[in-house]
């Protein structure tokens, strides 16, 4: 971890450096603030963050209370339609004509991509909680985008690492065919094979796939140890059910949720879920003071929190704190007392913000209880492990990021 810290402080400086000079005016730019969660709220990831982030949001505005530098904190959101195009013109909308402060939730990675570029380029903070490629903190990292709450580095170094110690040494991939999935797939490949394991085969699936029989029949086919499902949300859904009609499971085969969210579980029935195996940043009830969040959160929304959408009420008030501490909302400032804090509440432990925009942080894998073990509707999940944060992300010395090195 030290090391992190060390190599941490070093970069915060380097970008501070070229930055504009960082003098706190007390005061926001425009008399308020403004923050805007684009999600989406309609499609195959509606449910795993979507209307439920803006509630995440609203209570941490509240939960903050109401405002900030004694002027109001204001929420506003859209639909990005899982579509770079109307992700990023919204956001060029949000800035330009409704002068939106931060931009969050951005739950798919090509509209991730898209919207941190030109957040970048009008200097506008983004904290990214749903998106997963490792391109948003790598080789397409800016110096106002934070990647929040999980990447896909992480979630493989968790769940396939354990899949390949307990004898999944063959892998046969279904793949979100777009940012996301393949980054997802090919991080996975890459911890399977350093453990000794090897790639098989891979099919790549479109957005939004309601049948995967094609997919699961080529899978089943290949002999392959275990199917890795590169995908999320109602996809991850869609293609474990149909996977449990063909019996794959039953067969012999093992299957890899490589990010599965409890909405899924929740939404495939223990009866069919049970013993799958996943990496999670968040567990609603693991303690007490995730248990108090999340049932809060429950009666607003009517389901428990994803870790996407704990991630962004932790990223909003972590960024409203940062602008109480600068007592400004100018984003360099902002961005440069990020890189500095050390981040506590519901959501994190002890996390940092590094200079490529990672939010360095523990993560865990928890595997999903037998009928016979929940005690109510929401308790789905056990942990099993958790995964340093040191290990779970990709060490500074070895980014790709040009801000770092």
């Amino acid at each position: 971890m030290f090391k992190y810290l060390k190599q941490g402080l070093a970069g915060a400086i380097a970008v501070a450096s070229l930055a504009m000079p960082l003098t706190a005016t007390a005061e926001l730019t425009d008399g308020k603030l403004k923050i805007g969660v684009l999600s989406d709220m309609s499609g195959v990831y509606k449910s795993l963050e979507g209307p439920g982030a803006v509630i995440a949001a609203q209570m941490a505005i509240e939960d903050f209370g109401g405002s900030v530098l004694g002027k109001p904190v204001e929420v506003i959101s859209a639909d990005h339609q899982n579509k770079p195009d109307i992700g990023a013109s919204t956001a060029r909308e949000w800035i330009d004509a409704k002068e939106v402060d931060m931009i969050t939730a951005l739950d798919n990675s090509s509209v991730g991509l898209a919207v941190q570029g030109l957040a970048n380029d009008k200097k506008v903070i983004t904290m990214n909680t749903g998106a997963g490629t490792t391109a948003l903190t790598e080789e397409q990292c800016t110096p106002y985008g934070i990647h929040y709450v999980y990447d896909t580095h992480a979630l493989p170094v968790g769940t396939a690492t354990a899949m390949v110690k307990n004898g999944g040494k063959s892998w046969f991939f279904i793949t979100a065919d777009y940012a996301f999935g393949h980054s997802l797939r090919d991080n996975t490949g890459a911890v399977v094979k350093s453990l000794g394991g090897e790639v098989v085969g891979n099919v790549n699936a479109p957005l939004s796939t309601n049948d995967f029989s094609s997919y699961l029949l080529q899978a089943q086919s290949s002999g392959a140890d275990v199917i890795g499902l590169a995908n999320a949300g109602q996809d991850t859904v869609n293609a474990i059910k149909q996977a449990n009609q063909f019996r794959i499971v039953q067969g012999g085969q093992k299957l890899a949720g490589m990010l599965v969210f409890i909405t899924d579980v929740h939404s495939m029935g223990l009866d069919i879920a049970q013993g799958l195996q996943f990496t999670t940043a968040f567990v609603w009830n693991q303690n007490e003071e995730t248990l108090e969040w999340s049932k809060r959160f429950y009666e607003r929304h009517g389901a428990m929190p994803t870790m996407v959408q704990a991630g962004v009420y932790s990223a909003v008030t972590n960024y409203l704190k940062a602008v109480k501490e600068t007592g400004t909302d100018d984003s360099d400032t902002v961005r440069a007392k990020l890189g500095e804090m050390t981040l506590n509440d519901m959501f994190v432990k002890n996390g940092s913000i590094l200079p490529n925009g990672t939010m360095l942080h523990d993560m865990y894998l928890v595997e999903v209880k037998k009928p016979s073990e929940s005690d109510s509707e929401w308790d789905l999940l056990r942990v099993v492990s958790k995964i340093p944060a040191e290990e779970a992300y990709i060490p500074l010395s070895e980014s790709k990021c040009p801000l770092v090195n």
